[in-house]
């Protein structure tokens, strides 16, 4: 099976079962390049169910370590997976990269551009790898969209939406994800979109938007979102409601380098279904998206009809999902039908896989560390041209200058 890498999960939170589904999922690919020999948390009931799930899940059960500085000190762990919320990341990242252990990060890499910064400079300091877990663009229809951009089979793009409005008044997944010191959704949604537009188009320019709180009480779901252990575990201690301090909602208008606009806006309150739309339009056609990790198929409009999904590879006679993805989804699966979960993980697995490639080869991941910053910056742009009134740069927020 190749050479592995021996990982350790920094997280034994709802996104570690995530990351511990990822694996297993990247194990029965029959090419993985990871062997998971610990798990590190500062709750030792959420290590030790880690481990347990582990163990079912990948036939083995690993070491459990308490600090990040015991996590460091074992010998058997050349990396880490961390998987905190976002205000654990800067804690956990310093001090594995300044020990030379290559990291990959969850997304938001930091809550500040100071933070997500200094995890860069930590990097580099020591010649260590630092990735950024993005998973929505690991997805097969992301994957086919971006191939026709880069085929030119739009022509010069004009314009890109990106809505997500409406749902309800419920907390969403986890409360922390409410609360501004450990990076409210309206951050955690925005680097998602924010990290699939430069997917698409490149780096930002400028922004100009507002955040915002939408519902200023929330309350618990009557059921988990995600049926995992560390999940219903977590929505049966969740209160039955809360009052958010940290921004839910986040409408934008990007301006890219290349010169594309951007609207985009994230808004998950009132009530009804949600109304969804990812499309891109150009001056010989158009692209509409479906829902990440839901398989629908892309469909593309040109003055000589409509294709969707597989049919638009025949515009396409270069492209091809790589191997791990074409295991997990199907052989060029642009569109599939497989439930939720195990398309979150087989996302998760892909990124994964990168990761570790990307250390036992010396290479490069697809998402480093500055990957991760530019998306968080975009989205702080956003937050401070409505805080300052005015469009605001996305290098003002890089250097500092507006904070």
């Amino acid at each position: 099976m190749g050479a592995r890498l021996t990982l350790c999960l920094a997280g034994c939170g709802g996104m570690g079962s995530r990351h511990l589904r990822g694996l297993a999922a990247l194990e029965r690919t029959g090419l993985s390049n990871i062997d998971l020999v610990a798990v590190c948390d500062l709750r030792e009931d959420n290590a030790q169910r880690a481990a347990s799930e582990v163990e079912a899940l990948l036939g083995r059960r690993p070491s459990v370590h308490l600090t990040i500085e015991a996590a460091i000190a074992d010998p058997a762990i050349a990396a880490f997976d961390v998987v905190t919320d976002a205000a654990g990341h800067l804690p956990v990242v310093l001090p594995a990269l300044a020990a030379g252990k290559p990291v990959l990060c969850e997304k938001p890499l930091g809550l500040t551009v100071r933070a997500c910064r200094a995890m860069i400079d930590a990097a580099a300091a020591t010649g260590t790898i630092l990735a950024t877990a993005e998973n929505y663009r690991r997805d097969p229809p992301n994957r086919l969209v971006r191939a026709v951009l880069e085929a030119g089979l739009l022509g010069h793009v004009h314009l890109m939406n990106q809505f997500s409005v409406g749902g309800d008044d419920r907390i969403i997944i986890t409360p922390w994800r409410h609360f501004k010191d450990s990076g409210a959704i309206g951050m955690d949604m925005g680097v998602h979109y924010a990290d699939i537009i430069q997917y698409y188009l490149g780096p930002f320019e400028s922004a100009s938007g507002h955040a915002f709180i939408a519902e200023p009480v929330r309350h618990r779901r009557e059921k988990p979102e995600m049926d995992t252990a560390s999940y219903r575990e977590r929505h049966a201690e969740m209160p039955s409601s809360i009052v958010p301090t940290g921004e839910d909602s986040v409408v934008a208008n990007f301006r890219m380098q290349s010169g594309v606009l951007v609207q985009m806006a994230y808004v998950p309150s009132g009530p009804g279904e949600r109304w969804w739309q990812r499309s891109l339009h150009g001056r010989l056609g158009s692209i509409s998206v479906p829902r990440d990790r839901t398989g629908g198929a892309p469909v593309l409009q040109r003055k000589d009809g409509v294709l969707r999904g597989r049919e638009i590879l025949r515009e396409l006679p270069g492209f091809h999902l790589d191997e791990v993805t074409s295991r997990i989804f199907g052989d060029n699966a642009v569109a599939y039908d497989i439930p939720f979960n195990d398309a979150d993980a087989g996302h998760i697995a892909i990124e994964l896989h990168d990761f570790a490639r990307a250390v036992l080869e010396a290479g490069a991941p697809e998402i480093d560390g500055w990957g991760g910053l530019a998306a968080v910056a975009a989205v702080l742009a956003a937050f401070e041209s409505g805080i300052a009134g005015r469009s605001v740069s996305i290098a003002e927020v890089m250097d500092g200058t507006i904070s």
